[in-house]
């Protein structure tokens, strides 16, 4: 399965280097800052173009870009107008039914499980369900040749909804694998824990930092005509000098480090830590340690590609002012959306593993306890 996810990514930025190589681009040197879009500068409506008729009339006022510029590539090119939008429908037909399935999945046949488990995997479910649906008006939007026709809210709602549930669905899986690391390494202090109490306080920072994540993206115009092109673009084309978006910057960093960066590496700590103690124990974990090891790898492979080209993206706008990173990090984010159609499957699978959770919590406390004398 994570080669499968590897070989699509390579085959995405093979189509977009091809596409990035086809259309040569000018380092622009503004010291201006926009994270995850490429740059535009505001203009004035004395620009004329035959397909300004086509825009959307709402998105006003225009954006001037270069025609050599990336965004001249990405916006016209096969990458964004057939191959993105086809992996997310791909993302959307397997995800959307399965992650329905799951909720039901959870209610009934888990419930020998801890109350905790099963509230930390629905929390999981509908974060991939908002995100996968969040994907229908945006896979209209490419189709369109990138050209947003549902109004200037719809726009930031989408917008907001989409990175939102990307960063909610990261913490979820880290707290979920917090959660095996205190049973399996810490089980006497798991026990003493009140454990679904802690985990609702648990998901309900999870959903105030989705809040906290969406409403700077609500408050700020995300729709705007680039007459060049002749399309009303969403989120993809913003304005450099104006400055309610360079107030974004801060905010989204710390998004990334609390949406990525922190997530990554607990899970990353939590699942090498949980193998190295059940391999010394002498009993035979092997089936969960490679049910929970291809779990990570598919994390590892679905999210980290994302957070290495938007962190790289924030580096080469700082030092250069090329944007040109901007395509790639959105292929880079269909893989999130593919990780949000198998997590479904991965709760499945993990639910089929020999070793049930009442069977590895107690484990450790066994193995610890004092022989006893006679």
């Amino acid at each position: 399965m994570a080669d499968l996810v590897s070989g699509l990514l390579l085959c995405l930025m093979a189509v977009q280097t091809i596409q990035h190589d086809v259309n040569k681009t000018k380092t622009n040197t503004s010291t201006a800052v926009i994270p995850k879009t490429f740059k535009g500068w505001m203009s004035k409506h004395n620009h004329t173009n035959k397909l300004q008729a086509h825009l959307h009339p709402s998105a006003d006022p225009w954006l001037y870009v270069n025609p050599e510029d990336p965004v001249t590539a990405y916006t016209t090119g096969i990458l964004s107008t057939w191959v993105i939008p086809s992996a997310y429908i791909l993302a959307m037909l397997v995800g959307i039914p399965s992650n329905a399935y799951i909720l039901g999945f959870l209610r009934v046949r888990l419930r020998a499980k801890s109350m905790s488990t099963v509230i930390l995997y629905l929390n999981l479910a509908l974060s991939d369900l908002l995100l996968l649906l969040s994907l229908a008006l945006r896979v209209h939007y490419h189709f369109n040749g990138n050209n947003w026709i549902f109004g200037e809210m719809s726009c930031r709602l989408m917008t907001a909804l989409f990175y939102g549930n990307v960063y909610c669905s990261a913490q979820t899986i880290a707290c979920i694998s917090l959660k095996r690391y205190l049973a399996v390494v810490r089980p006497f202090l798991y026990r003493r824990l009140t454990k679904t109490m802690l985990t609702l306080g648990t998901c309900l920072v999870v959903w105030f930092l989705f809040g906290a994540a969406v409403f700077p993206e609500l408050l700020v115009k995300q729709s705007y005509q680039v007459p060049l092109l002749g399309i009303t673009t969403c989120h993809d084309v913003l304005p450099l000098e104006e400055k309610s978006y360079s107030l974004l910057m801060l905010h989204r960093l710390i998004l990334v480090c609390l949406g990525f960066i922190v997530p990554f590496l607990i899970c990353i700590y939590a699942h090498v830590v949980v193998v190295h103690h059940l391999g010394q124990s002498g009993c035979d974990w092997r089936a969960f340690i490679r049910v929970t090891t291809l779990v990570f790898i598919i994390f590892v492979v679905c999210f980290l590609p994302s957070g290495i080209l938007h962190i790289a993206h924030y580096i080469r706008v700082f030092s250069s002012g090329d944007d040109g990173l901007y395509g790639y990090y959105r292929v880079a984010v269909c893989l999130c959306c593919f990780h949000s159609c198998l997590d479904p499957f991965l709760c499945l699978l993990i639910s089929k593993t020999p070793p049930s959770e009442l069977q590895f919590i107690s484990f450790p406390e066994i193995s610890h306890r004092p022989a006893r004398t006679t």
